[in-house]
């Protein structure tokens, strides 16, 4: 049986939700239960020992506050709360999808095998090892492109003031655009495009990748919800680049 999602509405939220409903189909399953437990035990534990330690962390964060700006330390305190959660949510989201890298791009390839009724190239565990260093480089070139933008967001944070009342919501934007990077590259590598070919595609749809990278980050910082957000947005992604770039970067049909 061949699904089809070509009349599917346009939005982000809608390939996100699409992405839930992907996971159950009959003959998926199967590859999404690896990716799943990977996520589990990183995320779940990762999770767990921040909690455990944010009592520590916020009042570190709290003392970059200047004296003047004290009475508005009610509000900068869950804007500081929200920060580590956001730098930590991604953090560890990112390591979890470098483990799972290549089982992402075989659940990502056989899910578009049954949304298009193409034949992918032959898969199976000599297939996932012989692709393991290409993924791998993919994963160096997409961290080479973060790590800079990155490290200038967190700069911000040492700012008194307008810096940590900016750099929540910079940081938030950021991640939401990259989360959007990480998930559409699956389909997109599978088919051998080159890493900055795929941002300029990316950036023709700015508006439909915000969406579904926003609300995947959004759900990255919600306990026990982020322990699936995996595998769903893998999904996602690839009904969105079915819809979306497929016939114009597609190198097996």
């Amino acid at each position: 049986m061949v699904l089809h999602t070509a009349n599917a509405p346009r939005s982000g939220f809608h390939y996100f939700a699409q992405g839930w409903k992907l996971v159950t189909l009959p003959g998926i399953r199967r590859f999404v239960i690896l990716p799943l437990i990977l996520n589990v035990l990183l995320m779940g534990g990762a999770f767990w020992w921040l909690f455990t330690r944010l009592d520590a962390w916020i009042p570190a964060v709290m003392s970059y506050v200047p004296s003047w700006l004290q009475w508005l330390s009610y509000l900068l305190w869950p804007v500081a709360v929200i920060s580590i959660v956001l730098v930590f949510g991604y953090f560890f989201s990112t390591i979890a999808n470098w483990i799972a890298a290549p089982f992402n791009g075989l659940l990502a390839e056989q899910l578009e095998a049954r949304l298009t009724g193409a034949t992918p190239p032959d898969t199976g565990i000599l297939g996932i090892m012989k692709d393991v260093p290409r993924i791998m480089k993919r994963e160096w070139q997409k961290l080479a492109w973060y790590l800079p933008r990155a490290a200038v967001l967190l700069l911000l944070y040492f700012i008194p003031g307008i810096g940590q009342t900016l750099a929540p919501v910079l940081w938030f934007l950021f991640s939401a655009w990259m989360l959007a990077i990480q998930y559409c590259d699956y389909p997109f590598d599978n088919h051998k495009v080159p890493f900055r070919e795929m941002r300029q595609a990316l950036r023709t749809r700015k508006t439909l990748n915000m969406q579904f990278g926003t609300v995947v980050s959004l759900c990255t910082m919600i306990p026990f919800l982020n322990l699936f957000i995996m595998p769903v947005a893998v999904c996602g992604a690839t009904a969105m680049w079915v819809d979306t770039w497929r016939a114009r970067h597609a190198q097996w049909k």
